[in-house]
Parts: C-alpha cells; structure tokens; sequence
C-alpha cells in the first residue's frame, strides 16, 4: 500500500476517534443511595417516595415494625424491609413509598422480625427491593420533616461526591421554608432572678434540703438559660444546618394537631372548649422548697383561673389537688367541691409543705389512692392528672407513671423552666416527661419558658384536658376489647367439663370492665353445627353477663371448629365496634373434623388476635394455626380441664402486655 493510502486511512481512524469520545462521555447519572439507621422512621422523612440504604444487623436492634405488607409511618424502614423479605438482616438498598392510613395494621412473624397489630394510623408506606426502574433516579439527600420553623434537616448521604468532583446527574427534591422573623427579648439573666427571690423573702434551708440547681454558672450558660426557647433552637439550626434526625414532635406538628396558642386567649366561654367538659381532674401542686414562696402564690393562682374557666360542677368537671413534697397530700377530693365559686378560697387557702420533689411518688398516690368511688371518681367520665413541676423531678417517675396509665389515668406534665443543656447533667430521669407523659406527641405536655408565663398558659391547658376524643389513656387492656369466647360443645367434653369450661371463660371475663362502652363480651358454642349464645352489647353489666354464662346449656355432638370461627367472624366480629380491640377465644378438646387454617388466617387478616386453648386430645399443630404469632403468648395447652384456670392470670396479662407495647406516640 502506498505511503498516501496509509497516511489517509490514519486520518479517518483519528476522526472517527474524536466523534466517538464525546459520546464515551454521555453516561448516565448515578443514582447515589443514603445510607440510614436501623431506627430511621418513614414518617420522619418528607418525601412521597425515595431510596435507603440499610445498615446490618438492624433485627438485633427490635426497632419496632407496624403492620404486614403494608406499614404504619413509625414503623423503622430497616426492620419493615427486613419482615417483608426485602432485604435481609445484612442491610441493602430499600425503596420507600408512601400511602395512606389503614384502619387496621396487622401484626405478624416473618424473617425473624415481629410486627405489632396497630389499630390505626394516619398514613402508611410500603417497601421494595432497592433497585429503581430504568430511567427513574430518586433524591440523593433526604429531606426529614422540619423540626425547626427556620431550619431543613437534611442528611447527606454517604457516597456524597467530594466537593472537587462533578456533581451526580440526579433529582433533587426541596421543601420551601418560610423564615421566621426575628425573636426579641427581654429576659434578665437567670442569676437577676434568684436575687429576687431572696430579696423577697424566699429562704432556702441551710442544711438537709438538696437544691435542684446548680448554684454558681457562668456568665454564658447563665445567658443561654434566659433565652427563649424558640430563640435558642434558632440558634442551633444556624450553627448545625445537618441536624440530627431523631424522632421529636414535629411529626404530629405537620398534621396541625396541635397548633401553637394564639397571643390574645379568647376566653373559652366564647370559644365553647368547655362544652360537655366531662372529667375528673387531679391537680398536683409542687410544694417543694425548690419553688419558693412567691411562685407557690403563682401556682395557687394559675389553679384559681383554671378552676373558673372550666366551670367546676356536677354535670361537668370536677377537680381536686394533691400537693406533693417529700410525700403527697390530698388538699380536697373530687367531690368536696361542687362549684368554681367554692374552689377558689379554698385554694388560697393552701399552704406549701416543702421538701423534695417527688413526683413519681405522689403518681403512685393518686393511681392507688385518689381516683376512687370514695373520693368522688364517677367512673364514666376520664380521669385526667395535671402535674405542675419546677424544673424536674427528685425521684424517678416512668413506673409510676406506666401504672397509672395502665389505670386509664390521662397524665399531663406542665414543666415550668425545666432543665436546659447545661443542667440536664442534675436529673434524676431523663427524658421523664416523654417518659411520663399519655402520649409523646406534644399533646399532653406544656414546658412553660418561666413561671411568670404560667397564668397565660391556662386556655392552652384547659382546651386539652376537655378535648375527650384525644384523652386515650382512658381506654386501657380492661376496657377497650370485643372478646369473643369460641367454645367446644362435643360429645368428648361432657357435662361435667363443660361447667368447668365455662367457669373459666366467667373467671376472665371477671377481670374486664364490662358495659356497651367498655369491653363487650359474646360467646358461641360449636359442635358440627354452631349457635350463637349471646352477641357483643346483649349483656352490659357484669353481673348480668356472668349469669347468662352460668345459663349456657351443654350442646354434644361432632367438632368442626373452623366452621366455628368463621361463624364467630360473621355473627360477632363483623358488628364490632372500630375502637374496640377484637381478640377471639377458642377452646377445645379435640382434633376438628374441618379446617382451621384458611378460618384462622382469614380472621388475623380482619385484625382479630386469636388465642387457642387445647384440652387433653386437642391437637397441637390446630391450636397453632388458630392463634396469632407468636404461638407461645398465644397458644396454650392443658392436660386437664381441672388445670384451666391456671391459664386466667396469663392470658389477662398477655392481653393487657400486647395493648400496653402499642406506640404512645
């Protein structure tokens, strides 16, 4: 070949080169995954639909999970993505989508990680496998739901590119922010206001009485605890734009269910928040030396214009106080005073005990002590505690306070200048309101800034404790249930038995508050065929109830009892009402002549917790399929019909720990 010919043919390959190059470069964007924690909720992230990446070992974290197939917003992304066979417990990519709320989140066992039944919730998210569709790229940075009104959280993930490379071809979503004007102040330095105290003849014992803050502060911390609280969280989202993404009220904030109080309160005689105030209201006053006199007169105040707004009497609220020290004194019951115009002199009357502040203490009291038929308690209204705490606690309150909720007790926490960063260090109990508290969602605590804010806070108060829809500590594992007893009525039983069969379903149902409003019981009796023996409702007291179960006659004949509980779902659990937790239990002897399965399965599906109880013959792999996971809190055995009643204290207790491990929040 000549040396023109080589020389052209050169020329052509470098062209074409060139024109290649450009399209070499034509790559497509990389989709750059976040990386979360095991306890990363969905609903913290404010976005409709996005891609994680989840660490391992979350399943060893039992970050708790809502729901099968379908979960509640504060379920953790990890562990949901886990149960649903997403990922495994090595970690992965996970895509998030958002939906609404369900009704009824059904709880399960899968892939070593229980998911908890949920009665409902406000919205929902489902996963998938971590691998987008092609040309869909999902946001590279996280947007979590704002926890300040002038800060974005965000999180940027772990592959972020250095800031020398080119940035990824992705899609970023933002949230616009509308900036908050700026705060003024006019608070005086926290030391200005212990002076006042002593120059107001507030002395402190010398000796034996522990003081709850710390007596000398610097100039700066002294600075920061006169700050208002909004003042001072703007001035961390400045310094730390990446802030921490853990759980904290805003979630709720978004939903606007608990807007901040107006400036001007109207008073409620013209907003009407007191209307069919129905509640029984116990006040615990902080007598502790800490408080000082002039702002014990402050409290006795605040008490005196919550008990006018509210309108004290009969067929309204009621309320006493309790004021508490180094131990909890009744001030008057519920029922000593009738009328608003009564309460007031004798609140200022009252005269401060002093002592430590011991809250958890006087919790315990007024769970064990106060809300009685003796004191007033009338037993169909709420029972609400409001407790009034300077600063924080001396002794410990989160037992305390889960018994008393466990009571159906509505427990308030009104902390006035509780503790900031610097004096956290000096709790007992950190976190105790969240860990006292109804509910964490904001609802039932009001931190007050300083105790000159107090009286300005009493429409606030008194909007939330007569808002009965929201007051649900008031349902509790005795009174908030449809149980129906599915009861074997064959020939293998017996007369004899069957007496004993149904001295124990009158043995459990004894420990449920029983009327229309609180736990409904209906009970069906199965042989090949099924009759129904009364329904939920038909019985509204517990005498009533406990007699027409002595009444039920023996049946006799075969065993189909998965033809039994689809009966039990038709005639009983379909009229159940949808604030009531339907739990269905199935006693039996005998292996049936059906199946139980696709009956079992097709129950736990509508959100009945099933529990199985099996006698002498009963078959074991029935009795599991029958009840809810896991079959070990679920599923009993007895060799015996004399032995059934060793099993009343524990399912009452299983009942009561799985409505109790609900969120609070």
């Amino acid at each position: 070949m000549s040396r023109p010919t080589l020389t052209a043919v050169f020329v052509a390959f470098l062209l074409t080169s060139s024109v290649a190059k450009p399209n070499a470069k034509d790559k497509k964007p990389k989709q750059v995954v976040p990386a979360i924690e095991c306890d990363m909720r969905a609903g913290k992230i404010n976005l409709p639909e996005f891609i994680v990446k989840c660490p391992a070992k979350c399943r060893e974290t039992k970050e708790k999970v809502y729901g099968t197939g379908v979960f509640a917003s504060i379920s953790s992304i990890c562990n949901a993505a886990i149960h649903n066979g997403v990922i495994t417990n090595s970690g992965g990519k996970v895509i998030v989508m958002k939906m609404g709320g369900q009704v009824t989140y059904k709880g399960s066992f899968a892939n070593g990680v229980r998911s908890l039944s949920l009665p409902n919730w406000r919205d929902s998210f489902s996963v998938s496998v971590g691998k987008p569709k092609k040309g869909v790229i999902y946001p590279s940075t996280l947007i979590f739901v704002p926890s300040r009104p002038t800060a974005e959280n965000t999180v940027s993930p772990a592959t972020e590119p250095s800031s020398t490379a080119a940035p990824p071809t992705t899609t970023h979503v933002t949230t616009p922010i509308a900036t908050a004007p700026p705060i003024t102040t006019s608070a005086t330095p926290r030391v200005t206001v212990h002076e006042v105290r002593e120059a107001a003849g507030v002395h402190r014992p010398e000796t034996g009485t522990p003081i709850r803050r710390q007596p000398h502060v610097s100039s700066a911390s002294v600075f920061s605890r006169v700050q208002p609280q909004s003042e001072r969280k703007q001035h961390m989202a400045q310094s730390n734009p990446i802030l921490d993404p853990r759980p904290d009220n805003t979630e709720y904030e978004q939903y606007g269910q608990y807007p901040p109080e107006p400036e001007d309160h109207k008073p409620l005689s013209e907003t009407g928040h007191t209307k069919d105030c129905k509640v029984d209201i116990a006040f615990l006053m902080d007598g502790s030396w800490s408080i000082g006199k002039r702002r014990f007169k402050i409290q006795k105040d605040f008490l005196v214009d919550v008990s006018q707004v509210i309108s004290v009497g009969v067929a309204g609220p009621m309320m006493g106080i309790i004021q508490y020290g180094d131990d909890p004194v009744t001030e008057f019951s519920l029922k000593q005073f009738s009328s608003s115009k009564d309460l007031k002199p004798a609140i200022s009357k009252i005269v401060q005990k002093g002592g430590l502040s011991n809250v958890g203490k006087a919790l315990s009291y007024i769970n064990k002590n106060f809300f009685s038929d003796a004191n007033g308690n009338r037993g169909g209204a709420p029972n609400v505690a409001v407790v009034l705490v300077d600063g924080w606690p001396t002794d410990k309150v989160e037992e305390a306070s889960r018994l008393a909720r466990e009571s159906g007790i509505n427990i308030f926490f009104v902390t006035i200048e509780g503790p900031d960063e610097n004096e956290k260090q000096n709790v007992v109990e950190t976190n105790f309101v969240e860990k006292a508290v109804c509910r964490t969602n904001g609802f039932f605590s009001l931190p007050i800034t300083s105790w000159f804010a107090l009286r300005k806070e009493v429409q606030s108060l008194v909007k939330r404790v007569c808002d009965t829809d929201h007051l649900v500590c008031s349902k509790t594992c005795l009174n908030a249930n449809d149980i129906a007893f599915v009861i074997d009525g064959s020939s293998s039983v017996g007369t004899g038995n069957f007496r004993t069969v149904l001295q124990f379903v009158a043995n459990v149902t004894q420990e449920f508050e029983i009327s229309d409003t609180d736990t409904r019981v209906g009970i069906i009796q199965y042989t090949y065929e099924q009759r129904l023996e009364f329904a939920f409702g038909q019985h509204n007291n517990k005498a009533d109830l406990l007699n027409a179960i002595k009444r039920i006659n023996y049946w006799s004949g075969g065993t189909s009892t998965g033809a039994a509980i689809t009966y039990a779902a038709d005639q009983l659990f379909s009229k159940s009402k949808p604030n009531k937790r339907k739990i269905m239990i199935v006693i039996t002897d005998g292996r049936s002549y059906d199946d139980v399965r696709a009956p079992a399965l097709a129950v736990h599906r509508k959100g009945v917790i099933a529990y199985s109880i099996g006698i002498a013959w009963a078959a074991q792999d029935e009795l599991e399929y029958i009840a809810t996971d896991p079959d070990r809190e679920h599923s009993f055995f007895v060799d015996e019909f004399d032995n059934l009643y060793k099993y009343v204290p524990k399912i009452i207790h299983n009942i009561c720990n799985e409505f109790n491990s609900q969120p609070r929040n």
